[in-house]
């Protein structure tokens, strides 16, 4: 998966997971992008009755850097709040939940949107929004009987006209976790692996599972350097880049052991203090899941990326360009004879693409080596003909020009390893044709059929999420 559990001390932090980022210029208002932030993973839906929720004790942020010098230009900050209506009862609801206000639902959360121009931590900032609603989770028929109404509401807009959202929404991501952490299987061709099985359709892992997500829509100008609105994909302004993260206060103080002597609410919160540290983050989808070895993850998600320079070598000779000729023996002999520097991949994951290698695209920063998502705000979105492969699919509007949320990210990451990008800068290199055939085996997120369909046409684009009375993890 992206970044679900991807390393063992946010393993144990979920609310401080980031597990997906997503950046397009939006198909229904191409003047404007969308970003989503996604975290605390695997959610079970019918996760009562402590549902989960945000972090009122972790500083989520959005981070653009829109002149390649690894330092924050633009950062979205998200600070939650938690309100219990009656402290006296078990119950997340009391009765339907027919409104954001109504009494019945008794574990509401707030937040508040701050802007910081500058590095994130000592620029200027300035408030866009206070004690926003967050819808409820979709809790069931009883309970959330219109939860359409309910999400919808909880759409905001904030003060210099950006519009946000942040709450439940279905796991969008799609990945058949089962068969790729059992020793790299691919069910489509499985049959070719080391130790066989008949070839099968791939099984969605994530289906029927939550998320918790923070979306935000800003106007193309409010993100780029010189404040355009840019129309040409070669432009030097016309690129930015987007990472996510989570951070924590340095210093948690532990309540003492009252022995009953509790008079009042929240007894048993700790005393967090100290300056915000980074726990988490996100930029280009799978890096610290398959990229970086397990030994540095934990380092990884507490390093700003503009030092990033210092993992060149997991990019360079990535441990899965090495197992795949393993694990599938015969099948992959030119990607075994590859010895040299993979500058593809170092381009895509930590440069972005420069003028010249694709005919009319780039989405490159600048040389410095960084973990972002790279978004080209000058390529319209294709809203006629996506392809799910992205640029790999000659689809210039997705992965890795940004990310939308129907890219099959999986699918893209595992051709590109195996060697789909690599003639772009080696012309002597020929692709292993089973390259053609290395598929995930699924072709969308089948809350629905496997299409489009399943994500809503406007903002913020994820799915609401299925009921936990009624949700299902079978393929």
């Amino acid at each position: 998966m992206t970044s679900h559990r991807e390393a063992p001390k946010i393993s144990k932090d979920p609310v401080a997971d980031n597990t997906d980022l997503y950046a397009f210029v939006s198909p229904d208002k191409p003047d404007t992008a969308t970003i989503l932030a996604n975290y605390i993973p695997l959610q079970e839906p019918a996760g009562g009755p402590n549902f989960n929720t945000f972090g009122d004790d972790v500083l989520y942020e959005i981070v653009i850097d829109n002149n390649g010098d690894g330092i924050e230009d633009i950062t979205y900050q998200f600070r939650f709040k938690t309100k219990i209506g009656n402290p006296n009862t078990f119950l997340y609801n009391t009765g339907p939940i027919g409104s954001l206000t109504d009494s019945s639902w008794n574990v509401k959360q707030l937040y508040s949107v701050t802007k910081v121009v500058g590095p994130r931590r000592t620029g200027k900032s300035t408030i866009l929004g206070r004690d926003l609603p967050t819808p409820p989770v979709n809790v069931g028929p009883r309970s959330t009987p219109k939860y359409a109404d309910l999400a919808n509401a909880a759409i905001n807009t904030l003060s210099d006209g950006s519009i946000v959202f942040a709450g439940q929404r279905d796991e969008a991501f799609f990945v058949d976790l089962g068969s790729i952490f059992d020793l790299g299987a691919l069910r489509p061709v499985q049959n070719f692996h080391l130790i066989p099985t008949p070839a099968a359709p791939g099984v969605d892992a994530t289906k029927g599972y939550s998320v918790h997500s923070i979306a935000i829509q800003v106007a193309k100008n409010k993100l780029t350097s010189d404040g355009s609105n840019p129309t040409d994909p070669l432009g030097k302004n016309s690129t930015i880049g987007i990472w996510a993260s989570a951070s924590r206060r340095r210093a948690a103080i532990l309540p003492s052991d009252r022995e009953g002597n509790q008079t009042g609410d929240n007894e048993s919160d700790a005393v967090v203090t100290g300056p915000f540290t980074q726990v988490s983050r996100l930029g280009m989808p799978l890096i610290n899941e398959v990229i970086i070895p397990l030994g540095k993850k934990d380092f990884w998600n507490t390093s700003p990326p503009r030092f990033d320079s210092q993992f060149l070598q997991y990019y360079q000779t990535p441990e899965l360009q090495k197992l795949l000729p393993v694990l599938y023996p015969g099948v992959f002999p030119n990607l075994a004879a590859v010895t040299e520097s993979r500058a593809d991949l170092i381009a895509i994951l930590l440069t972005g693409i420069p003028t010249g290698i694709i005919p009319g695209f780039q989405n490159f920063t600048g040389p410095l080596q960084a973990d972002y998502l790279r978004l080209n705000l000058a390529i319209p979105p294709n809203t006629t003909n996506p392809n799910r492969l992205g640029l790999v699919g000659g689809d210039p509007a997705g992965f890795p020009n940004g990310r939308r949320v129907l890219d099959d990210v999986v699918d893209i990451e595992i051709k590109a390893i195996a060697g789909a990008t690599l003639p772009l800068v080696d012309n002597n290199f020929t692709t292993d044709g089973a390259v053609t055939l290395v598929t995930q085996g699924i072709t969308g997120n089948p809350i629905q059929p496997p299409n489009t369909a399943s994500f809503l046409s406007v903002f913020p684009y994820l799915p609401h999420p299925v009921a936990g009375y009624e949700h299902s993890h079978d393929p």
